[in-house]
């Protein structure tokens, strides 16, 4: 690509993430844009402060559209329960787009996920095995919450009556707040 100002940038950073329906990763876009991988985090960053609701996943950069419903539902299950319960979500047309705890003494953690299809629940199940990384739920007793999208209030109402029968929802008073 041409020499670019850093506002044509991302400009063209911006157009990208909002024309791709997968996540775009930062070190392709700086091979792309000819600059290092922390330019694009840079050009993200300033992108967050004028207000654009951008995604940071572990496969790379979505913008957020408006689109749709998202809703918080507060689960507790196994390890061994994380593929079932993501599966469900995906199976019922939904997004998975982060899971967060909230500790007694950390507060708030939050990760984002942005799982939408069973192969990526395959990849995010298969990189915990690997010992990559522990769930979030383990630090709160296996109680967590998921912000969940999807096209409508009533996919959102089938999602969540689905994870209920499966027994996977947790009610507010069960479990560290």
């Amino acid at each position: 690509m041409s020499m670019l100002t850093g506002t044509q940038r991302r400009q063209e950073l911006l157009s990208r993430m909002r024309h791709s329906s997968t996540p775009l990763s930062g070190a392709a876009l700086a091979r792309d844009f000819g600059v290092s991988r922390q330019v694009i985090v840079q050009d993200v960053a300033l992108l967050r402060a004028e207000g654009h609701d951008i995604l940071s996943t572990n496969r790379g950069y979505l913008c957020q559209t408006s689109s749709g419903a998202t809703r918080v539902v507060r689960v507790l299950h196994s390890d061994e329960d994380i593929a079932e319960e993501l599966n469900t979500v995906v199976d019922f047309g939904g997004t998975v787009l982060d899971v967060f705890v909230v500790h007694t003494v950390y507060g708030e953690l939050r990760a984002d996920l942005d799982v939408s299809s069973r192969k990526q629940v395959q990849d995010f199940v298969s990189d915990i095995r690997r010992g990559r990384a522990s769930p979030l739920k383990n630090l709160t007793s296996g109680y967590h919450c998921h912000t969940i999208r999807a096209d409508s209030e009533e996919m959102l109402d089938l999602i969540e009556a689905e994870l209920a029968r499966k027994g996977f929802l947790a009610g507010p008073e069960e479990g560290p707040q």
